[in-house]
């Protein structure tokens, strides 16, 4: 009978883990222990700060609903997002537009919308102008390629955050035309709080983290053949792109509205362009993308 302390109980959990037969599973079930036990060991956990780890891991499953994931969010406040996202970005084989996360407030099924268009249905805000030009590594248009964007409204809210989440607003689908140019119209976003009311918020808090993010208008582009790119523009003036409480931002992704454009299909608005570079993708790769529509996190899990 081996003798169990507080070393010899990690080889004795690998060592039943040891047939697995998923290789894949094998792999990161066996770091995942290693690290946990020599976590626990570098800090000398005591049994009331695991009982309150779980107490805290509890309580953030109790505050996921279909329209809130605050796994996501403690992912993204832990800037674990952020780097399952720069690995992935490691694996491309062409270079592409910078990622950024695809954070908690992505819905699949948006409304599509003809170009020119405003996502802005409900809201009145401030008008702006959004186009720009998606192309492949060559700097040739892609034609009818999909854009999908997302943001806050005015006041910083999604529209998941507001009473009527099953109703969308500030989020649609355009396509591109046959050299690639997208144009559409919406209202300055404004930087947020994350919320701030379940565990994550409390964690925050504790940490002595302000918790907001900066202004940030969300871009899902994709098309037949190419790897989908995940990112999002920031405001160069907001006041927390340094500080971004999930680490998102990168500098190649902040941009500003720029008044008087004439370049813009909206001159007389404010109008901010952002172009994107897909690269092609590999056979058999999916989407990648880090996070995914909050309603269908649980149909994710492990069979």
């Amino acid at each position: 009978m081996r003798l169990m302390d507080e070393n010899t109980v990690t080889d004795a959990v690998l060592e039943q883990m040891a047939n697995t037969p998923d290789p894949r599973l094998k792999e990161v079930m066996g770091a995942l222990v290693r690290h946990l036990h020599a976590f626990a060991r570098e800090v000398d956990l005591k049994p009331e700060e695991w009982l309150a780890g779980i107490a805290f891991l509890t309580a953030v499953g109790q505050k996921c609903t279909p329209h809130r994931q605050e796994f996501i969010l403690l992912s993204d406040t832990l800037g674990l997002s952020t780097v399952v996202n720069a690995l992935h970005d490691k694996r491309m084989a062409e270079a592409t537009t910078t990622s950024s996360i695809l954070g908690p407030y992505y819905r699949e099924n948006a409304p599509s919308f003809r170009l020119g268009d405003s996502i802005a249905v409900k809201t009145h805000g401030q008008p702006i102008a959004i186009y720009g030009r998606v192309t492949n590594k060559k700097g040739e248009g892609i034609p009818n390629a999909s854009i999908e964007i997302w943001q806050t409204n005015e006041e910083g809210d999604y529209d998941l955050q507001l009473e009527a989440a099953d109703e969308m607003d500030m989020r649609g689908w355009f396509h591109a035309d046959s050299d690639g140019r997208f144009y559409l119209r919406s209202v300055r976003p404004h930087a947020y709080r994350i919320p701030m009311d379940g565990p994550v918020g409390k964690l925050l808090t504790a940490q002595g983290r302000h918790g907001y993010r900066p202004a940030h208008i969300h871009f899902l582009i994709g098309a037949p053949g190419y790897r989908e790119v995940v990112t999002a523009a920031y405001l160069g003036s907001d006041k927390y792109l340094e500080t971004d409480t999930v680490f998102g931002v990168m500098p190649s992704l902040i941009t500003e509205t720029k008044a008087g454009d004439a370049s813009s299909p909206f001159p007389d608005l404010p109008s901010l362009r952002f172009d994107f570079t897909l690269a092609a993708r590999a056979a058999g790769e999916g989407t990648g993308r880090v996070g995914a529509d909050v309603s269908k996190i649980g149909a994710r899990l492990l069979t």
